[in-house]
């Protein structure tokens, strides 16, 4: 679509036009006498004729033709344009395709049959053949492929209406390809097979475009022809999208560039560029949204998202579409004392809709300048017109903030809580105010973002203290509220900075202040969700101090909560989704604490619900993530209670969804470790089984998958740990093999990397447990060697780690029996190995007695009463 514009910005210029003659034919048809009339081909006519005609065409212009004279006029133009360097004839009107073949419909088009539409309409093979007999390079420009035309005389769009049903499965509302353009260049208003709007205002969206964008100058002809593609793109929010066939035989060009092209053409262009499932991210996230693309694109194209999976580039999305409904709508409401103040943010507002984020924070700025000039000048209005800059900039930063620039948008928001200080605090109406809070929470959420944790503790602390003030003068109950979510945000900033102890303090202060409220003011649903997030948050902080029973009492207060609104809200996808997050929370923490019938029930209702929702959306790859998640969670606990069978079935199913995902997104790393973990997950199912070649495929293929993502990006810890579990699940299966030397090499390449990790970060348990793990294995492959004193050094280093951890929380079951391992592994070494068999069986029984004993590890009770028993008996 680029070459036609470009060419006609060429033929513009002066220089050519001395030295090329370019003709034009425009052909109009609105007022149809046996099928639907239209509303604008003629204005579009004259708008096409007026654009042309600056351009330097000899324009020739008919509107309302039969049949008759439409032929007439495209045999006058073959005989009077006759060695034209260039010829264009534009068509407006009806259009469609009747088994293969396009067709223009004259006003006289009869639609009573088959045969006499055919008899009554235009082949676009006539005027091809005009064109081409007329000039070197030909254009033809056809807004004719209008909405269903098969939908009888009401509706809008240029589609002809059926008069009888027999024709519908034969003539097609929209236009097909050409196939071969041979020194033509076809554009037509719509993809093939597609229709176009006939347009609410005087022209269509296309010719609209195209005579806006026909006089570009500094551009080749396909750049232009994309400028009118995006542009009718975005303003239809992705329902129409122009087409063209090129075959001219050279690119074409205006004359040279005098300036760089404005924003908004540079974003049109850059739209051109977007893959087809970024195309289609942006358009999901903007109908959520109720808003346009173009500011979507805007954000997409200004920021580097090379590296960003699909679920995060969906997040980057949904951030910038909330950032830019929350400035277009303050941007409605705000209103200044200045009329120009005022004139200017709405013109902000316009430029912020078409993506020119940079042209709405200039007029932005001008606007701010006019109230910094008039409060310094003007001591009397100092105070209204500081706090109407203030206004105007928070509205540049709500705009930098819509195109993920968070280094002006922060920028912005700190020159408004300065501007704020400078009017005093008492000068702040309840608007005001709540503004000033809006700005400090901004400002929070981006210093988190951006990773300067410390600034946002600090704008989260200052919010805590702005809101504590206002809810003592305010009656409101939204202060109240928003005073408990800024405890949250507070502590969120707590709990990454390692301060338990405080970020419970605030969490606690939260849940509090919103039961209270929930219990005054019951209609507020929101508050509710927010109460429940405060239990969630509680939840996590004793989950991780070790206090399993008040984490569990935590999250069963905010599934209580979650699933009251999902009951008043069955078909909310939020909500549902929420109910599952809790869900896994519980079946995790059950799991820690070997209650796996717990674990097993809360995962499986996470599914149920994951489930349902996936089948309602198919093509919504989150719900299928989630889905295959469960699945995975599910075999987790079904290979603690010992059924290798049917952990293996719901692994397998997991992995059917990820490989799906997989060649759906194949350049998704979070996707592609999915699948490295679940090829993992089959070994070990396999293992279980004691089929060792199918368990050795498996780690291979998780092996391969890991390699690959940890040369991606070799400062990737959780990239780095996934390789070192491959390389010794391989190495476990090698030594089952017999292949002692091939396991060793395995074991040790994963304890050096489980070595660095650990030196990396001492306070990762997580680390020191796969050390422990990968010494004791060690350790037992060097006594299948007899290379004792390599054991001996093995299984110390694990049990001083497993000693550790266990100690670390005695209520976590899954480090007690790791330490009851160690114990065993210690005891081929140890000097009185009787001692290290009985702590390792006092250890399993009293798991046993409080219900934490994973059906598993159950044998280990008679495993070690029988060595301890072979024991006494070999010393009697």
């Amino acid at each position: 679509m680029r070459f036609l514009f470009a060419l006609l910005l060429m033929l513009a210029t002066t220089a050519i036009a001395v030295a090329e003659r370019r003709v034009a034919l425009v052909i109009a048809d609105d007022d149809y006498r046996l099928v639907r009339k239209l509303s604008n081909p003629v204005n579009d006519g004259e708008a096409m004729e007026a654009a042309l005609k600056k351009l330097g065409f000899e324009v020739v212009l008919e509107t309302n033709r039969d049949l008759r004279r439409m032929r007439r006029a495209l045999d006058d133009f073959r005989e009077d344009a006759k060695g034209a360097d260039v010829a264009l004839v534009y068509f407006s009107g009806h259009g469609v395709e009747i088994s293969g073949d396009n067709r223009l419909l004259p006003v006289d088009a009869d639609a009573s049959s088959l045969d006499q539409l055919e008899k009554t309409s235009l082949p676009l093979e006539e005027v091809r053949d005009a064109v081409a007999a007329t000039a070197k390079v030909g254009l033809i420009v056809l807004d004719a492929c209008r909405s269903d035309p098969f939908t009888g005389g009401g509706g809008e769009g240029r589609g002809a209406a059926s008069l009888i049903k027999d024709l519908v499965d034969k003539v097609k509302p929209g236009l097909g390809r050409i196939g071969k353009a041979e020194n033509i260049l076809f554009a037509f208003s719509a993809a093939p097979g597609e229709t176009a709007a006939d347009g609410t205002g005087a022209n269509s969206p296309f010719t609209a475009a195209l005579t806006k964008y026909l006089g570009t100058e500094g551009l080749e002809i396909r750049s232009v022809l994309t400028l009118v593609q995006q542009e009718v793109y975005d303003l239809s929010r992705g329902k129409q999208l122009p087409y063209v066939e090129n075959g001219l035989p050279k690119l074409f060009f205006a004359s040279a560039a005098k300036e760089q092209l404005a924003e908004r053409e540079r974003l049109l262009l850059a739209m051109a560029d977007v893959t087809p499932e970024m195309r289609g991210a942006v358009e999901r996230v903007a109908s959520d949204a109720d808003m346009p693309l173009a500011p979507l694109y805007g954000a997409l194209i200004s920021t580097d998202n090379s590296h960003l999976s699909g679920e995060s580039l969906d997040a980057r999305l949904r951030e910038a579409a909330a950032a830019f409904v929350k400035v277009r709508d303050d941007m409605k409401t705000l209103a200044a004392d200045d009329p120009t103040v005022t004139a200017l943010r709405r013109q902000a507002e316009e430029q912020l809709s078409l993506g020119a984020f940079d042209g709405a924070r200039v007029i932005l700025a001008k606007a701010a300048d006019i109230d910094n000039v008039s409060r310094n000048t003007l001591k009397s209005k100092f105070v209204s017109r500081t706090l109407s800059e203030a206004a105007t900039r928070f509205l540049s930063g709500g705009a930098a903030r819509a195109s993920l620039d968070y280094a002006t948008a922060i920028k912005d928001y700190e020159t408004v809580l300065s501007l704020y200080g400078e009017a005093g605090q008492t000068s702040l109406s309840l608007e005001q105010a709540d503004r000033q809070s809006r700005t400090l929470e901004e400002l929070g959420i981006l210093y988190t973002t951006v990773g300067n944790v410390e600034a946002a503790g600090r704008a989260f602390a200052a919010l805590l203290a702005n809101l504590e003030q206002r809810a003592r003068q305010e009656t409101d109950p939204s202060v109240k509220r928003d005073l408990a979510i800024s405890h949250i945000k507070l502590a969120n900033i707590k709990m990454a900075q390692g301060d338990l102890s405080a970020s419970l303090q605030n969490y606690e202060a939260a849940r509090d202040m919103l039961q209270d409220l929930t219990a005054k003011v019951r209609d507020k649903k929101d508050w509710l969700g927010d109460l429940a997030m405060a239990n969630d948050k509680i939840g996590n902080v004793l989950a991780t101090q070790g206090d399993v029973g008040a984490a569990a009492q935590a999250y069963q207060q905010s599934l209580a909560i979650k699933q009251q609104l999902a009951n008043a809200e069955p078909n909310s996808v939020y909500l549902l989704r929420d109910l599952t997050i809790t869900y896994d929370e519980i079946g995790d923490l059950a799991r820690t604490a070997g209650q796996l019938d717990g674990a097993q029930t809360a995962f499986e209702e996470s599914l149920r619900i994951r489930l349902a929702l996936a089948q309602n959306k198919p093509d919504d790859h989150r719900h299928q993530h989630a889905v295959s998640v469960s699945y995975t969670r599910i075999g987790d606990v079904l290979r603690e209670r010992g059924d290798a069978a049917g952990a293996l079935d719901a692994y397998n199913k997991s992995q059917g969804i990820a490989e799906a995902l997989v060649r759906r997104d194949s350049n998704n790393t979070d996707l592609k470790r999915d699948l490295s973990v679940g090829y993992a997950k089959i070994g070990k199912a396999y293992s279980d089984q004691k089929d060792w070649p199918l368990a050795l495929e498996s780690f291979q293929q998780a092996l391969a998958t890991a390699r690959d993502l940890a040369a991606i990006d070799p400062g990737n810890t959780d990239w780095q740990r996934d390789l070192s579990v491959c390389l010794e699940q391989v190495a476990e299966v090698l030594r089952e093999q017999g292949d002692a030397s091939g396991a060793l090499q395995n074991y040790q390449d994963s304890l050096a990397i489980a070595d660095r990790l650990a030196k990396l970060d001492p306070a990762n348990s997580n680390w020191q447990r796969d050390m422990s793990i990968t010494l004791q294995k060690i350790g037992y492959l060097e006594t299948d060697r007899r290379h004792f004193e390599g054991s001996k050094a093995a299984f110390e280093a694990s049990l001083a780690i497993a000693q550790k951890l266990a100690q670390s929380d005695p209520d976590n079951a899954i480090w007690q029996i790791d330490l009851a391992r160690a114990y065993v592994a210690y005891a081929y070494v140890a000097r009185d190995p009787k001692a290290a068999l009985t702590k390792a069986l006092k250890l399993t029984q009293d798991l046993d007695s409080t219900g934490r004993l994973a059906p598993g590890d159950k044998f280990m009770i008679k495993y070690l009463r029988n060595l301890l028993a072979h024991s006494n008996a070999r010393k009697k």
